[in-house]
């Protein structure tokens, strides 16, 4: 079952743990699809960037992603 990251905490322990997230953003149909997926490098109270698994690095806004990982 996917657990959803919200808080700062959430994100810090993904970032320790170098979990992989997914981030999710609602389409024009308004479900949520993944746009992306990777290690949370760093994060903000605006945004939250990720290591992709070639090294490249993505920002996703806070207020219109969705950060969820599976739970072991």
């Amino acid at each position: 079952m996917p657990q959803t990251l919200v808080k700062n905490v959430d994100f810090f322990v993904a970032a320790l743990s170098q979990t992989y997230v997914a981030a999710l953003q609602l389409d024009p149909d308004g479900m949520y699809s993944q746009v992306g997926i990777g290690i949370v490098e760093k994060f903000a109270e605006d945004y939250v960037r990720l290591k992709r698994f070639d090294g490249s690095v993505s920002h996703y806004d806070r207020e219109i992603t969705k950060f969820q990982h599976n739970k072991a």
